[in-house]
């Protein structure tokens, strides 16, 4: 087989469709972000980004990046091993009893990163509870799914958001049936917010562990950054509480937080954590450091919101198309993969606007977008460029105006 021949063909596939993922290398600043510097090859250009995880621009905090100075000081680069083998720091314990305290639970567990503890945690317990079957809600990220197929145990996937159907599928198992149902408090590609509290009454209905993925609602949402599920007052009601530490905590890791026996269980089975170098300690110190401040202080939230509502208010008066929703993640919709990148790369060469395209598989065929999400950081100045930007191009490609319907 002539295997460099398929790997291009392949790849051509991809590039005729619009498709082809091509890296933006960039320099981020401490102090400056979202301002960044952009290579293309020798040359450098200045860009403001509008497409970070890192939601409420932790990741440049000076509480953080003092922690993390102090502790690269005081203990060095990596962990030196696995968890089990010489690699536990006393900063990882920290951090998990920092996560515990944060969502009200007896223990947390650190994993590299949200991807993994997502594929391990989900992964090792449907794999090792006998006759486990999985709930998946039909939008729960790659990771989780990946975690589920790893388990080979039986799975079942409900339609998005929907009580009804998922209380329709577990009723199709007796109480005998041990069942564990997965979902995401916000979908990261949609924004939209899933109706937690339903969703637990449908699972406590039939026995039901519940998993929810709160990656992109940590640091955001609750009195001290809890996520929805603390926002809502339902920490209590949910088994096991999966995050990130690469998002809105502006760091890097992944973590679960459950009962104590629950966390030692997965501790104890899961390959994905066995066999992976812990993190280093300056990372772990940076996340307690930034975990610790968002429990205290809700500026960056406010000014996150603001943000938002002023990019979505000065969006409406233009007739820009994007979902509605109520997080912080503004999807532009332009439902063409080439026009999508076109678009972006224009914002880019001509204002230095970072916006990535999203499309497929990420997103459904059709309903490729420009994914915003405004923080703290971003200026009026920022937010007005932007706008602008978007309705030159809007009227340069003479595409649709007008709202979207929720």
């Amino acid at each position: 087989m002539d295997f460099d021949g398929f790997f291009k063909a392949e790849l051509d596939a991809v590039r005729e469709e619009g498709r082809y993922r091509v890296f933006t290398e960039i320099e981020r600043h401490r102090g400056r972000f979202p301002h960044a510097t952009r290579y293309v090859g020798d040359e450098t250009s200045a860009v403001t980004v509008w497409c970070s995880n890192d939601y409420l621009g932790m990741g440049q905090h000076p509480v953080v990046i003092e922690a993390m100075h102090r502790v690269l000081d005081e203990c060095g680069a990596g962990a030196g091993g696995t968890r089990n083998i010489s690699g536990t720091n006393h900063h990882h314990v920290l951090l998990e009893a920092e996560l515990a305290d944060l969502h009200n639970k007896e223990a947390a567990l650190l994993f590299t990163s949200g991807y993994v503890s997502n594929w391990a945690g989900l992964g090792t317990l449907a794999a090792k509870i006998p006759g486990c079957v999985v709930f998946s809600d039909a939008l729960n990220h790659a990771s989780m799914i990946e975690g589920i197929r790893h388990s080979r145990a039986p799975y079942k996937v409900w339609a998005h958001n929907d009580p009804a159907d998922l209380d329709r599928l577990l009723s199709e198992f007796g109480p005998e049936v041990p069942k564990l149902v997965a979902f995401e408090s916000v979908y990261s590609m949609d924004g939209d917010i899933a109706p937690i509290a339903e969703i637990l009454d449908v699972c406590e209905k039939h026995g039901a562990m519940s998993y929810i993925d709160e990656v992109h609602a940590v640091g955001l949402y609750g009195a001290r950054g809890g996520g929805v599920a603390e926002r809502e007052g339902l920490m209590d009601r949910i088994t096991v509480i999966e995050g990130t530490l690469g998002k809105a905590f502006g760091v890097m890791g992944g973590y679960i937080a459950a009962s104590a026996d629950l966390v030692d269980f997965v501790r104890t089975f899961a390959s994905g954590f066995i066999f992976s170098t812990a993190l280093p300690p300056a990372v772990a110190a940076g996340a307690c450091a930034s975990i610790a401040h968002l429990k205290a202080s809700s500026r960056e939230r406010e000014l996150q919101q603001d943000r938002v509502a002023t990019v979505r208010r000065k969006l409406d008066m233009l007739g820009i198309p994007h979902l509605p929703n109520p997080s912080h993640i503004i999807p532009v919709m332009v439902g063409d993969a080439k026009k999508a990148k076109m678009i972006s790369d224009w914002l880019m060469d001509n204002h230095g606007i970072y916006v990535q395209p999203i499309n497929y598989p990420t997103v459904p065929r059709g309903t490729e977008r420009l994914r915003i999400t405004p923080s703290p950081v971003h200026t009026d100045g920022d937010i007005n460029r932007l706008i602008d930007a978007l309705s030159d191009i809007w009227s340069q490609c003479e595409l649709a105006r007008g709202s979207i319907a929720a």
